[in-house]
């Protein structure tokens, strides 16, 4: 049980959520649906986006026993029938999370990379950064509610029903996965393998 790092995990975790959250918000308002902006999503004030369950409880727990890494941000509301593409519009703002995530990594490995020799305890918390960032995309797009992989089901016309009795169960299910299989060391460990491979490329 490391405090310390648990408390690192959670602040990262926090300041990585924000701008995956606003992504979602500005794809949807792209897309013509304005939901996010009346519920004051369009923001990356942190306040606006955090869930305090997902956002700071669950890391802050996850990380300490060592349970792989559990937790999200607060979901973004989106009106399909706004959205231009109605269900195709959907999967595009689910994945625009992820896909922000990804940007982000790219953008703390090559602050890693450049604070590396004067700043080595920046550059460490830079490649950490990327390495979170990394495993929320990947985290992200599990077909659980109310994560954004769920989003999916509903662009792929499951049946509603079915993603209803999902949404009961979600965090249940995110949980027993977790504790019952390996799901989080295979995250942790494709996380790990995408941080590396961004280290590499920035030298």
């Amino acid at each position: 049980m490391n405090i310390e790092s648990a408390l690192l995990n959670v602040a990262l975790f926090w300041i990585i959520t924000t701008p995956h959250e606003f992504a979602h918000a500005w794809a949807a308002t792209r897309l013509g649906d304005n939901t996010p902006v009346r519920e004051g999503r369009l923001t990356l004030n942190p306040l606006a986006h955090v869930d305090w369950l997902g956002t700071v409880l669950l890391p802050a727990i996850t990380s300490l026993f060592g349970a792989g890494f559990l937790g999200w941000g607060k979901p973004v509301g989106t009106d399909v029938s706004r959205l231009k593409g109605g269900w195709n519009g959907l999967a595009i703002v689910a994945l625009a999370g992820p896909a922000s995530n990804i940007v982000l990594a790219m953008i703390f490995g090559l602050s890693a990379s450049a604070l590396a020799v004067s700043f080595p305890s920046a550059a460490q918390a830079a490649a950490h950064a990327t390495l979170l960032s990394i495993y929320l995309a990947l985290f992200n797009l599990i077909p659980v509610p109310p994560l954004d992989g769920s989003k999916l089901l509903l662009a792929a016309r499951v049946p509603p029903f079915i993603y209803e009795e999902l949404a009961r169960f979600g965090f249940i299910l995110l949980v027993v996965a977790f504790g019952a299989s390996g799901l989080g060391r295979w995250l942790a460990e494709l996380s790990w393998i995408g941080t590396r491979a961004i280290l590499g490329l920035f030298g």
